[in-house]
This record gives structure tokens, C-alpha cells and sequence, in this order.
């Protein structure tokens, strides 16, 4: 049931020594209504990774800030900016340039959080570790956006050392820009071990709404 795994989740991360950890519901393939009812159960922000299920599921979901968490495409970024309250997954110049593009023709500053490819993984998105001060630095000077954080998708049953590694890379771009405060690492299957190093932002999908059936595509947008 979500409720009970809400609260599990919950209890989860307060063990593992998180108690200002934001929750963020990554809602693939979850029903519009289902996502409405999360701030019933105290989680008011969910996350899609596909430009077109966002966009699907918009108009029908009510009380739900909606975030980012996926790669995103330069040419998709359009459909997009008015809808999200932040951007996870900023892993270029190129799109950073392109989210500033287009925030600045509806008047908006994006918050966005830059991906940091840990483990170097080829079918991953994100910047080199040793690339990522660099790209925190050419976003902070963006009119249109703001650099709020550094975000990663660890591999999987990846060593201790590698979040702790993250959590360095936090530190010192926090140390550079006081503004930043978010360290977003951790999903169902390691987000206890992301919050024991000092992660305060989760993504969490099957450990609260169940196995998935996956899509095989995405239906191309325009």
C-alpha cells in the first residue's frame, strides 16, 4: 500500500540519520491519479525522466510539484520550462545554454542541479567529476538559471567510497557557492546508504509504488 510505504521510506531514511531529506516520487508509468494523492501521504513532489509522460500527465495531476529527474534532450527543453520547478539533470554547457534560452523568454529562473557521472559510466548521463566544478561555475554566471545542487545516479551496488567521493564534490561546490544545498543521490535500491552520505535529496519509485512495467519508447515529440 503507499501509505505504508511512505511511512516506510520514511522511517528508512530518519534511520539512516536524514531528517531534512526531501522525497522526490519518480512516477514513471504511474497513473495521474495515484500521483495526485501523494500529499495526502506527505510527499508533494514527483519526477518524470520522459519529456512526452510529463507531458501526458500534466493537465490530470493536482497538488504535485512537478520535477525533472531525467537526461534531457536540448530540443525538448521548450516543452518543458513552464511546467517544472527544477531541473535535475544539467550534464552541459550546451543545455544549460538552452534551458537559459528558453526560461528567458517566459521570464523564469530555472533551479537546476548538475548531474555528476560517479562511476564514469558510459550509459549514464552526466559530467566527469573532475568536469563538474567547471560546469557549476559556467551555470552560475546563466541569467535564467540557478545552480542549486549536484545530483548522481551511482552504479549499481557501487562502494561507499564513491558517495563519500560525492559528498566531497558537494562540499566544495557549496564552499564556492553558499547558495547550493542540494546533494541529490539515492533510489529504491540505495537510498539509505546515499542519506548516511549526506545525500538530502531522494528519488524514489519502486520501493513506493511497486515493480513497473516499462514502455518500450517514448513517443517522439516534435
Amino acid at each position: 500500500m503507499l501509505s505504508d510505504n511512505i511511512i516506510t521510506a520514511k522511517r528508512n531514511i530518519e534511520l539512516s540519520g536524514g531528517y531534512n531529506v526531501t522525497i522526490v516520487a519518480a512516477t514513471k508509468t504511474v497513473p495521474a491519479e495515484v500521483i495526485s494523492s501523494l500529499p495526502s501521504y506527505g510527499v508533494s513532489i514527483a519526477g518524470e525522466n520522459r519529456v512526452q509522460e510529463l507531458l501526458s500527465k500534466y493537465d490530470s495531476v493536482s497538488g504535485i510539484t512537478w520535477h525533472f529527474i531525467g537526461r534531457l534532450q536540448r530540443n525538448k527543453v521548450k516543452y518543458i520550462v513552464d511546467k517544472v520547478a527544477m531541473i535535475h539533470s544539467v550534464d552541459s554547457a550546451a543545455l544549460a545554454d538552452e534551458i537559459n534560452k528558453q526560461c528567458a523568454k517566459i521570464n523564469k529562473i530555472m533551479p537546476v542541479l548538475i548531474e555528476v557521472n560517479m562511476g564514469g559510466e558510459e550509459s549514464k548521463g552526466g559530467v566527469g567529476e573532475g568536469d563538474a566544478i567547471e560546469l557549476c561555475d559556467y551555470v552560475n554566471k546563466l541569467e535564467h538559471v540557478k545552480l542549486c545542487g549536484i545530483m548522481s545516479v551511482l552504479p549499481k551496488d557501487a562502494p561507499t567510497e564513491m558517495y563519500a567521493s560525492l559528498y566531497d564534490l558537494f562540499v566544495k561546490v557549496k564552499g564556492k557557492y553558499p547558495s547550493v544545498d542540494i546533494l541529490s543521490a539515492g533510489m529504491s535500491g540505495d537510498y539509505e546508504v546515499a542519506v548516511r552520505n549526506g545525500a538530502n535529496l531522494v528519488r524514489l519509485g519502486s520501493c513506493l509504488f511497486g515493480q513497473r512495467i516499462y514502455q518500450q519508447k517514448e513517443v517522439k515529440v516534435n
